[in-house]
């Protein structure tokens, strides 16, 4: 398809998906397409933050679809590594709470991969023209989330509600008794990267220190009290 009106100079998009194949076919997409072009493809990892700074594609076409990789948490770095992009993410998931907390964290768009090709080139320059891609379907679930959020008047649920999936892990691996070292092997992030997630939980919950922490984890069901020890 040839574009009316095309730029002189191209738009730029990097793909960020952990499936060769999916990333494969995502460049064939967009090479069909005068006004637009690949300048990365990659896994999300540290290699590919350095290209998108060095890069700094127009577009970043990002699949929140990561299996053990949170790719929504990801997204603030990745934003700051090509901080004029435009970050448009893909996923298979119907989950609201997911799309909300992508549309937070810097996305300015969200695609479901049941899409059509010409639906993701129309949101990919949608986005570049500085506009919010969300289809109608999305968009209900996603304001009927935010509806039901609402309404909880309690305060608590409302800090709970700002932490995010690796933050709840933490607390829960955390509060198995874990020290900074043993969370991060278990969790395969630096000590350095658990010290700075459990300087934002605490600064969300309104919290102190680790004893705090688990206290109100175990009150607030973050994670699980420890079983008192068998005896015979």
């Amino acid at each position: 398809m040839v574009m009316e009106n095309a730029p002189d100079c191209p738009i730029t998009i990097a793909i960020l998906d952990g499936q060769r194949i999916v990333r494969e076919g995502l460049r064939l997409l967009i090479q069909t397409q005068e006004d637009l072009v690949v300048a990365a493809e990659s896994a999300i990892n540290a290699e590919a933050l350095a290209t998108l700074q060095r890069k700094q594609p127009h577009v970043i076409l990002l699949d929140l679809d990561l299996g053990s990789i949170n790719a929504v948490d990801h997204i603030p770095e990745i934003q700051a590594a090509s901080k004029n992009s435009k970050i448009l993410a893909l996923t298979g998931m119907q989950d609201p709470g997911l799309h909300s907390r992508a549309l937070r964290n810097g996305a300015v768009g969200i695609v479901m991969k049941e899409a059509t090709g010409d639906v993701v080139l129309k949101a990919i320059r949608k986005v570049y023209g500085g506009e919010a891609w969300i289809d109608h379907s999305t968009t209900a679930r996603i304001l009927a989330e935010i509806s039901h959020s609402h309404k909880s008047e309690d305060p608590e649920a409302e800090k709970i509600a700002l932490l995010t999936q690796r933050e709840h892990k933490i607390i829960e691996v955390l509060c198995e008794g874990l020290n900074n070292r043993q969370i991060g092997e278990k969790l395969f992030i630096s000590e350095s990267t658990v010290r700075n997630h459990l300087t934002s939980i605490l600064a969300k919950l309104g919290l102190s220190d680790r004893f705090e922490l688990a206290i109100y984890s175990y009150r607030h069901g973050l994670a699980k009290p420890p079983l008192p020890p068998i005896t015979h």
